[in-house]
């Protein structure tokens, strides 16, 4: 990992921190007890962390979920207030090695349309539209929005 930042397992004590950040990037965030339930069922959960006035601190962290040659990401979030400098992608990144060393052949991941930023790194790091998922993300006003299905092929990536 680039940027001054260090990869490493994600812990429950970590928690508090990372619901601060997915407080801020998401207009509906997880839940504590979905993070806690994603460390309990042993699903690979990882936290980036930069040291900041000598202080390490979490910036990004990302939940992944394999499956016999499957990876799906189900989390992967910078802090909204360093976005925008290369860490979501190299992070991104790091999803895919870990998905490729662990014989995961295909990459899959859900999207918000409306998420512009997120949907043109997917786009841009080789990930396809597949399908969406009628009303999967709830918005502001009560109503659903559909999510895009994304995939990459990590055997020939």
């Amino acid at each position: 990992m680039s940027h001054g930042a260090k990869l490493r397992r994600m812990l429950n004590d970590d928690i508090a921190s990372i619901m601060e950040i997915e407080q801020r990037a998401y207009p509906h965030p997880w839940t504590q007890g979905i993070f806690e339930d994603c460390l309990r069922v042993g699903y690979a959960c990882w936290v980036l962390e930069r040291e900041i006035n000598n202080q390490k601190t979490i910036i990004g962290y990302m939940v992944l979920s394999i499956a016999v040659d499957e990876m799906h990401i189900l989390n992967l979030c910078i802090d909204p207030k360093i976005q925008g400098q290369g860490i979501g992608r190299a992070l991104l990144l790091d999803a895919q090695n870990y998905g490729k060393k662990n014989n995961a052949a295909m990459c899959f991941l859900e999207v918000r349309p409306s998420n512009k930023a997120a949907v043109n790194l997917y786009l841009s790091e080789g990930f396809n539209e597949v399908g969406f998922r009628k009303n999967y993300y709830r918005d502001d006003n009560g109503k659903r929005e559909d999510a895009i299905v994304m995939a990459k092929d990590l055997l020939f990536s």
